[in-house]
């Protein structure tokens, strides 16, 4: 891969500037597109040098506004679609976000692409496009959403799939399970040891614990990415979508335990104070586990269990 120039929306996020790391070391051209509203410039300096090598440029621009990028993508390979709002509940309050991100948002890309002759698109989707489905869940399941986020990703999944029907893109779409990991400042461990430092006395836990969910380490996630953007070089044609995530599932209360145990706490030390109901949100989906059969018969696995990954999370939080 060392040959290809990818261009990475959100590049400075959290999973997009995993992402740099992670091509960087496989010696690609790499152009980080973030608005920073949510990514942080930081995020990637230093990585191996591979700015001052002059393989790494950041344009600052925002994929909402066409003007902002359709002249960065000539020369570009493949483009990783990764930006994107990194907070599902705001999306119930705010579903105007969501739909000017992920649906305007990835329009723009792929006029973009498609202006500038670039194939090849690897769309960071969503578990949550699935909505309220049996488990474990396929991708040949019905897409269900149940929250303005994720009806966002499934419109702008049919986008996609769209313009490579009818321009010849060729496009893979990774609906991912609950990513965790440094860089990382949402989701449920980020929200208990934020709480936690607060007030160690006392926890607050949205619903009533049991939810219980699919949560993968970033380090595999990335991994996948990769594993999956070399089938372009393979040949592949047209497109296609893919479930990421582990074969475990966990209670956010088992969560809730393991971040008190990593602030060397005890049960008996912390009052957890569950707010109620099964879901935590309007629009939470309280369980879900992905089947993903498809890409482990191509040979990509996970490698980080559930635990392992939050711990390390934790004391990544604590330094």
């Amino acid at each position: 891969m060392n040959a290809q120039t990818v261009l990475i929306t959100g590049g400075c996020g959290f999973i997009g500037s995993h992402l740099v790391d992670a091509l960087g070391k496989l010696k690609c051209k790499i152009i980080v597109v973030d608005n920073l509203s949510s990514g942080r410039r930081e995020n990637i300096e230093g990585i191996e040098n591979i700015e001052k090598s002059g393989n790494l440029k950041f344009v600052k621009a925002d994929v909402r506004n066409y003007g902002d990028i359709e002249g960065l993508f000539a020369g570009v390979d493949t483009v990783i679609h990764a930006a994107a709002n990194v907070d599902v509940k705001t999306s119930m309050e705010n579903p105007e976000f969501d739909f000017n991100q992920n649906v305007v948002g990835t329009f723009n890309v792929l006029e973009a692409m498609r202006k500038n002759g670039v194939k090849n698109i690897i769309f960071t989707s969503s578990s949550t496009v699935y909505g309220l489905a049996e488990i474990p869940t396929p991708e040949s399941a019905p897409i269900k959403p149940i929250s303005n986020y994720g009806l966002s990703k499934s419109l702008a999944e049919t986008l996609i799939q769209n313009y490579c029907n009818m321009h010849g893109l060729n496009g893979i779409v990774v609906r991912l399970a609950n990513i965790i990991g440094p860089r990382s400042a949402h989701g449920v461990v980020y929200d208990f040891y934020r709480k936690l430092k607060k007030n160690p006395r006392e926890l607050e836990i949205l619903g009533d614990g049991n939810q219980d969910k699919s949560y993968l380490d970033v380090k595999d996630c990335t991994d996948a990415i990769v594993f999956l953007i070399k089938r372009f070089d393979g040949g592949f044609a047209g497109f296609d979508a893919f479930n990421i995530g582990s074969e475990e599932k966990i209670t956010v209360k088992k969560i809730a335990e393991i971040v008190v145990d990593e602030f060397g706490l005890s049960m008996a030390d912390v009052k957890f104070n569950f707010t109620g109901g099964k879901a935590g949100w309007l629009g939470d989906v309280p369980l879900f586990l992905l089947d993903i059969r498809k890409i482990k018969e191509l040979g990509w696995r996970p490698k980080i269990p559930v635990e392992e990954s939050i711990r390390n999370y934790v004391n990544w939080l604590r330094t």
